[in-house]
């Protein structure tokens, strides 16, 4: 290790040291650049949970998990369910599903996933 990196490694934050290791874990599950997701195409998407959300009551029983994969997010909706085990934030997923673009953001609704240990 070169000087210069063991230097880049130490001003690092820790916030930039997760983001980091999300991406490298993601990559090497063979998850899609979540930066580079395309609308109405089926992708595989890797990262963390960061934020477990359900929409109002009143509406359509969803469960909303948005993924970071330490560059870009993408939010798994899952309707009729108001919760799933195992899926709070910190969890490590891969989910696969066709991208929709819904108010803004990259979304997939509801993909097959599968649970992975964090390394």
């Amino acid at each position: 290790m070169s000087l210069r990196e063991r230097l880049r490694d130490f001003a690092r934050t820790p916030m930039e040291a997760e983001a980091d290791e999300v991406r490298e874990q993601s990559y090497t599950e063979g998850g899609d650049d979540l930066t580079a997701l395309a609308p109405r195409y089926p992708a595989c998407v890797c990262g963390t949970v960061r934020t477990v959300t359900l929409p109002p009551r009143r509406s359509v029983p969803a469960l909303v998990a948005e993924l970071w994969d330490g560059k870009g997010s993408v939010n798994l909706v899952w309707v009729g369910r108001r919760a799933i085990g195992g899926i709070q934030p910190g969890t490590f997923l891969r989910a696969r599903g066709r991208v929709a673009l819904f108010k803004g953001q990259p979304t997939i609704f509801n993909p097959a996933y599968e649970i992975i240990p964090k390394q």
